[in-house]
């Protein structure tokens, strides 16, 4: 590269922090400009970024420095960004959920498609070692049959965390709670290694933090098409916090991923490499925020700020793809659906 891609963000909150923290250690990209509504808000994180605080969207448009834009807004606001952002040709990395409605994925997807911008998800939990030594092994088809594929994902938050703002926990810009805004990591996580499923039924409740809109504990069942069952288990209401654990099995073998080790890697047919790719795996554990938002590093957004500059510079897609983003939303709204209705939801 002969130069740094310049990026922006939209957002000056605790995420967008880490994707600022991200930019600065990437040396193919250079933080340029923030924008928020908040005038205050931009201009202190600006002063303490170095960089400038744009007022609106379109200043950020117009600036050809501008190459991509971080979307770190609540959830039920990505479009409202991304939309005249990816029509304009600029870049964007999307901060998960991709959106809290099919609808708004489908606009984010129209506006790249009309102008041209890449689009590209934060998942970071598919990036480590541990993770792609998992999707390695059932590609290959080390597992024989795949019998239950599940992900449990059961944290804490407090009553400060959902009332430090006036978007958490809620339906329009939250998109829901616990399973959309925490377990979405678990959810793509197992998407991505096991695919779709075929059909979910689901419970939801409020069971610690009675004053939100939304869910604090989801239990769902997953079946698959190919006659595999799953779980996933979602919370916000489990005290201390627990680490994220995908737990795939089958006729042939069983694994269990805890943070990106691998603590359990077993098979039928065991290959030589086997106890090598579990001590590899140790050595690249995921700092989650199990019991505090904060406790997550930007280590994984790094590799996705990265990647986008790269992918910007060489003309191709980039590693997480947007229309990869809009499966976990298509997942998780399948099992809110579930809950809301009292029936199984197929998904399409």
């Amino acid at each position: 590269m002969t130069r740094p891609v310049g990026f922006a963000i939209v957002g000056s909150g605790m995420i967008a922090e880490v994707h600022a923290g991200a930019i600065a250690n990437t040396p193919e990209a250079r933080l340029i400009a923030v924008h928020s509504r908040g005038a205050e808000a931009r201009e202190k994180f600006a002063a303490e970024r170095g960089c400038r605080a744009a007022a609106t969207i379109d200043d950020l448009i117009r600036d050809p420095e501008i190459e991509a834009v971080c979307i770190t807004t609540p959830s039920g606001a990505h479009a409202d960004v991304a939309v005249p952002l990816l029509a304009a040709g600029k870049a964007v990395l999307c901060e998960k959920p991709l959106e809290v409605t099919i609808a708004a994925c489908d606009r984010i997807f129209a506006a790249a498609e009309r102008g041209g911008g890449l689009l590209a998800g934060v998942f970071q939990m598919r990036l480590g070692r541990g993770a792609a030594a998992l999707k390695a092994a059932i590609t290959a088809g080390r597992f024989g049959r795949l019998s239950l594929s599940s992900a449990y994902i059961k944290w804490w938050r407090s009553a400060d965390y959902y009332q430090s703002s006036t978007w958490k926990g809620t339906w329009a810009l939250d998109g829901g709670g616990a399973l959309i805004n925490q377990g979405i990591h678990a959810v793509d996580l197992l998407q991505w290694l096991v695919g779709l499923p075929e059909e979910v039924s689901a419970y939801s409740a409020k069971l610690a933090h009675s004053y939100i809109e939304t869910e604090d504990t989801v239990a769902a069942t997953l079946r698959y098409a190919h006659g595999g069952l799953g779980t996933i288990e979602a919370a916000t209401s489990a005290w201390p916090g627990d680490d994220v654990r995908i737990e795939i099995t089958g006729d042939r073998g069983s694994a269990t991923l805890i943070n990106d080790v691998l603590t359990r890697f077993e098979f039928a047919e065991p290959l030589p490499e086997d106890e090598a790719i579990k001590r590899d795996s140790a050595a690249s554990a995921i700092a989650v925020g199990k019991s505090d938002p904060r406790g997550m590093s930007w280590d994984g957004h790094q590799v996705l700020v990265r990647d986008l500059a790269l992918a910007i510079r060489e003309g191709r897609p980039p590693r997480i793809p947007g229309a990869e983003a809009r499966r976990a939303v298509q997942l998780v709204l399948a099992i809110y659906e579930s809950a809301r209705t009292g029936q199984p939801v197929r998904l399409t």
